[in-house]
């Protein structure tokens, strides 16, 4: 067998069905930053060109363009392999871990560090699948050891939750301190 159908075959096995879905959205993101350099970059009139301020970006954005456009010409030029929107499903899918933080981020200075991770940490793990007792005291133990190392020996200092704001004055201390 020559070298370039070895080549040929090994390519083909570990190909990505949904390369193809890839390819469009890095090029159609990479031509959208590209066409904002002028508006979000400077020119200063009389500087060396490697000094200027919008060259570097140029150069980075416009490889990225025309790398993206190479992947995209060689995955339309080469066979189709079934799965494609089965993949690109399962990328949009791994968006819902994104959101999972930023709503947590959102609930944090409302229930406070401690309630929100260890609610969300449990949420979490449901929504994974596990269902086990010891899964899940786990997690709660998980949790409350984070939230001790980051506010306690760390002393990152983490907004209190306005839930804090309705317990009793030395209580609201304490919890607004370490937890």
């Amino acid at each position: 067998m020559s070298r370039v159908k070895t080549l040929q075959a090994l390519f083909k096995r570990y190909r990505r069905p949904g390369d193809v879905v890839f390819a469009w959205v890095f090029l159609l993101i990479s031509l959208a930053l590209l066409s904002q350099i002028i508006d979000q970059t400077a020119y200063r009139a009389g500087g060396k060109l490697f000094a200027q301020p919008r060259f570097w970006p140029a150069v980075s954005l416009g490889g990225m363009s025309f790398f993206a456009a190479l992947h995209l010409l060689s995955s339309l030029m080469s066979e189709r392999i079934q799965g494609r929107w089965r993949e690109a499903a399962l990328w949009v899918a791994s968006i819902e871990y994104a959101l999972w933080f930023i709503l947590y981020a959102f609930v944090v200075p409302y229930l406070g560090y401690l309630p929100a991770t260890i609610s969300f940490a449990i949420l979490l793990i449901l929504r994974a699948g596990y269902r086990s007792r010891a899964i899940i005291i786990g997690t709660l133990v998980s949790a409350i050891c984070i939230v001790l190392l980051f506010k306690t020996f760390l002393q990152v200092k983490l907004p209190g939750g306005q839930l804090y704001e309705a317990l009793p004055g030395e209580l609201r201390q304490f919890m607004l301190t370490y937890f």
